[in-house]
């Protein structure tokens, strides 16, 4: 008799030894695995369709001049998305230049003040404006700025920034708790000053999961719309002047999709697919800047 049949006779005498009670968690266990993995697969479709619908849609509009030139007028092929690539990208600086020094210290002192009373307030406020619609900020700085001084980049940076400020806030505060206590009492036993503990150990140690945070917060405030057409406005033409309206990537997609013209639905599924990958990119550069150097030692 070979092993396989002894093995395989084996298994199933085993088996067959099993109470009903082992054989049902057996049996639970296997269905409890495999549909973790169709769960996972679930989540992951979604994405998959919409990038591989967009790749479709979008990838015949791609040229040199799609990410060059500014729109083309209405009713005339060509033209590009190059004017709302820089705004993103100057709304979004704009906006990390004046919510990252907030939320990290707002952060970092909700981690360090625990259960105070105001780090219990500042707490639930900050989980209340995570909650906001984000087109709600827009009417919001649309009526504390846009009304005095006009549409502008620096009106779409602020609303940038108010959603911004919420969720790095809650990854600081929650990447600082998980540094060891041991690294912050032996900093304060060699005498360093509180201060300087924070700075100087716990930054460091928090780093990775801070700048993860941050990533994917900017991430996901450069596909909002919604506050940027209260703001911002748009702007057909080139401008980096943060005093007067500017192009945006979400808005040109916006003004594209509700267009009745068919060369700006292409290009509008082009944008789209230009914005996924820019979002793409930024969460891949997230974990290349975040792998830890001792991973393949």
């Amino acid at each position: 008799m070979s092993e396989h049949s002894m093995g395989s006779r084996t298994q199933a005498t085993s088996l067959g030894a099993l109470s009903f009670r082992d054989r049902r968690r057996r049996v639970v266990s296997h269905v409890m695995i495999y549909g973790t993995g169709v769960a996972a697969a679930l989540t992951v479709l979604p994405l998959l369709l919409i990038f591989f619908h967009l790749l479709r849609a979008g990838l015949g509009s791609l040229n040199p001049d799609f990410f060059t030139n500014v729109p083309a007028p209405v009713g005339e092929t060509g033209g590009g998305v190059g004017n709302g690539v820089l705004g993103t990208f100057i709304l979004v600086a704009l906006a990390g230049a004046m919510g990252l020094p907030v939320a990290i210290g707002a952060g970092i002192y909700l981690a360090e003040a625990e259960g105070g009373k105001l780090a219990t307030a500042i707490r639930f406020i900050t989980d209340v404006m995570n909650g906001i619609p984000s087109i709600v900020i827009g009417i919001f700085v649309w009526a504390w700025i846009v009304v005095s001084i006009g549409f502008s980049a620096f009106a779409g940076g602020v609303a940038l920034a108010i959603m911004l400020i919420p969720m790095v806030t809650r990854t600081t505060e929650e990447m600082v708790r998980l540094v060891p206590r041991e690294l912050k009492e032996g900093a304060l036993a060699l005498g360093f000053t509180r201060w300087r503990t924070t700075l100087g150990v716990v930054l460091p140690a928090a780093r990775s999961g801070i700048l993860t945070g941050v990533l994917v917060a900017l991430a996901r405030i450069a596909g909002e719309t919604a506050p940027l057409l209260f703001t911002a406005f748009g702007n057909p033409f080139w401008s980096s002047d943060l005093g007067k309206p500017i192009a945006a990537l979400p808005v040109q997609i916006f003004n594209y999709a509700i267009s009745p013209y068919e060369e700006q639905h292409r290009q509008a599924w082009a944008a789209s697919l230009l914005l996924i990958a820019l979002v793409l990119a930024v969460n891949l550069t997230a974990r290349f800047l975040i792998r830890s150097p001792y991973r393949n030692r």
